[in-house]
Protein backbone atom coordinates (compact mmCIF):
# COMPACT_ATOMS: atom_id res chain seq x y z
CA UNK A 1 0.00 0.00 0.00
CA UNK A 2 2.55 2.40 0.60
CA UNK A 3 4.24 1.62 -2.71
CA UNK A 4 0.82 2.89 -4.30
CA UNK A 5 0.65 6.08 -2.31
CA UNK A 6 4.34 6.98 -3.56
CA UNK A 7 3.46 6.05 -7.03
CA UNK A 8 0.10 8.44 -6.73
CA UNK A 9 2.37 10.87 -5.35
CA UNK A 10 4.69 10.60 -8.14
CA UNK A 11 2.05 11.18 -10.46
CA UNK A 12 0.44 14.52 -9.07
CA UNK A 13 3.59 15.78 -8.51
CA UNK A 14 4.52 15.49 -12.37
CA UNK A 15 1.13 17.26 -13.41
CA UNK A 16 2.40 19.71 -10.58
CA UNK A 17 5.63 20.10 -12.03
CA UNK A 18 4.04 20.43 -16.10
CA UNK A 19 1.84 23.37 -14.87
CA UNK A 20 4.41 24.62 -13.13
CA UNK A 21 6.53 25.09 -15.90
CA UNK A 22 3.24 26.36 -18.12
CA UNK A 23 3.61 29.36 -15.76
CA UNK A 24 7.08 29.93 -15.65
CA UNK A 25 6.85 29.93 -19.35
CA UNK A 26 3.89 32.37 -19.63
CA UNK A 27 5.52 34.57 -16.79
CA UNK A 28 9.14 34.69 -19.02
CA UNK A 29 6.57 35.54 -21.66
CA UNK A 30 5.30 38.19 -19.77
CA UNK A 31 8.87 39.69 -19.10
CA UNK A 32 9.83 39.24 -22.24
CA UNK A 33 7.00 41.59 -23.40
CA UNK A 34 7.10 43.97 -20.40
CA UNK A 35 11.06 44.64 -21.54
CA UNK A 36 10.08 45.44 -25.11
CA UNK A 37 7.84 48.12 -23.80
CA UNK A 38 10.51 49.23 -21.26
CA UNK A 39 12.78 49.39 -24.32
CA UNK A 40 10.45 51.57 -26.21
CA UNK A 41 9.74 53.37 -23.44
CA UNK A 42 13.38 54.25 -22.35
CA UNK A 43 13.89 55.16 -26.52
CA UNK A 44 10.94 57.70 -26.16
CA UNK A 45 12.56 59.23 -22.91
CA UNK A 46 16.03 59.88 -24.53
CA UNK A 47 14.22 61.42 -27.89
CA UNK A 48 12.17 63.68 -25.22
CA UNK A 49 15.11 64.55 -23.80
CA UNK A 50 17.41 64.83 -27.38
CA UNK A 51 14.15 67.11 -28.30
CA UNK A 52 14.49 69.41 -25.46
CA UNK A 53 17.92 70.76 -26.65
CA UNK A 54 16.93 71.56 -30.23
CA UNK A 55 15.93 74.92 -31.44
CA UNK A 56 12.83 75.41 -34.03
CA UNK A 57 13.94 74.64 -37.27
CA UNK A 58 16.97 72.11 -36.15
CA UNK A 59 17.16 69.71 -39.05
CA UNK A 60 16.23 66.29 -37.29
CA UNK A 61 16.41 62.46 -38.58
CA UNK A 62 12.72 60.46 -37.64
CA UNK A 63 13.32 57.20 -37.13
CA UNK A 64 11.02 55.05 -39.71
CA UNK A 65 11.84 51.81 -38.48
CA UNK A 66 14.15 49.17 -40.01
CA UNK A 67 16.97 51.52 -39.36
CA UNK A 68 15.46 53.76 -41.83
CA UNK A 69 14.96 57.55 -41.22
CA UNK A 70 13.32 60.68 -42.89
CA UNK A 71 14.73 64.07 -42.40
CA UNK A 72 12.40 66.85 -40.96
CA UNK A 73 12.44 70.54 -39.87
CA UNK A 74 11.18 70.85 -35.96
CA UNK A 75 8.65 73.51 -36.46
CA UNK A 76 7.58 73.59 -32.72
CA UNK A 77 9.60 71.22 -30.00
CA UNK A 78 6.85 72.06 -27.57
CA UNK A 79 3.93 70.56 -28.79
CA UNK A 80 4.07 67.04 -29.09
CA UNK A 81 1.56 63.89 -30.26
CA UNK A 82 1.69 61.31 -26.82
CA UNK A 83 -0.42 58.19 -27.31
CA UNK A 84 -2.61 57.76 -24.97
CA UNK A 85 -3.92 54.13 -25.03
CA UNK A 86 -6.32 52.28 -26.94
CA UNK A 87 -4.99 54.01 -30.21
CA UNK A 88 -5.76 57.56 -28.85
CA UNK A 89 -3.05 60.24 -29.30
CA UNK A 90 -3.24 63.89 -27.89
CA UNK A 91 -1.52 67.17 -27.78
CA UNK A 92 0.85 67.79 -24.83
CA UNK A 93 3.78 69.98 -23.87
CA UNK A 94 6.98 68.82 -24.11
CA UNK A 95 7.39 68.30 -20.35
CA UNK A 96 3.84 66.60 -20.04
CA UNK A 97 4.61 64.26 -22.57
CA UNK A 98 8.39 63.63 -20.50
CA UNK A 99 6.30 63.14 -17.39
CA UNK A 100 3.73 60.91 -18.62
CA UNK A 101 6.70 58.86 -20.71
CA UNK A 102 8.42 58.64 -16.88
CA UNK A 103 5.37 57.48 -15.33
CA UNK A 104 4.87 54.88 -17.62
CA UNK A 105 8.79 53.83 -17.57
CA UNK A 106 8.12 53.52 -13.12
CA UNK A 107 4.78 51.35 -13.80
CA UNK A 108 6.18 49.69 -16.45
CA UNK A 109 9.61 48.87 -14.44
CA UNK A 110 7.22 47.68 -11.22
CA UNK A 111 5.01 45.17 -13.19
CA UNK A 112 8.91 43.42 -14.70
CA UNK A 113 9.55 43.44 -10.94
CA UNK A 114 6.46 41.94 -9.93
CA UNK A 115 6.41 38.97 -12.92
CA UNK A 116 10.23 38.69 -11.60
CA UNK A 117 9.37 37.95 -8.72
CA UNK A 118 6.34 35.75 -9.50
CA UNK A 119 8.74 33.54 -11.76
CA UNK A 120 10.97 32.96 -8.79
CA UNK A 121 8.39 32.24 -6.47
CA UNK A 122 7.48 29.26 -9.59
CA UNK A 123 11.31 28.38 -9.66
CA UNK A 124 11.57 27.74 -6.30
CA UNK A 125 8.53 25.48 -6.05
CA UNK A 126 9.66 23.63 -8.98
CA UNK A 127 13.23 23.09 -7.42
CA UNK A 128 11.04 21.45 -3.92
CA UNK A 129 9.05 19.60 -6.51
CA UNK A 130 11.81 17.90 -8.16
CA UNK A 131 13.63 17.14 -5.27
CA UNK A 132 10.70 15.14 -3.70
CA UNK A 133 10.19 13.73 -7.63
CA UNK A 134 13.56 12.11 -7.28
CA UNK A 135 13.53 11.35 -3.45
CA UNK A 136 10.23 9.02 -4.48
CA UNK A 137 11.94 7.73 -7.60
CA UNK A 138 14.91 6.64 -5.60
CA UNK A 139 13.17 5.45 -2.38
CA UNK A 140 10.78 3.32 -5.14
CA UNK A 141 13.89 1.87 -6.86
CA UNK A 142 15.46 1.05 -3.40
CA UNK A 143 12.22 -1.32 -2.53
CA UNK A 144 11.94 -2.56 -5.94
CA UNK A 145 15.81 -3.88 -6.07
CA UNK A 146 15.37 -5.53 -2.14
CA UNK A 147 12.33 -7.25 -4.14
CA UNK A 148 14.92 -7.85 -6.23
CA UNK A 149 17.27 -9.86 -4.09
Amino acid sequence: MEKDKREEELRRISIELRLLEQTAEALQSRIDMINAVMTDLTYANMSLEGLEKEKENSELLVPIGGNSFIKAKLDNSDKLIVGMGASVSVEKTLQEAKEIVKKRLENTEKTRLSLQQQLSQVAEKMSAGRERFESLVAELRKEQSSKDV
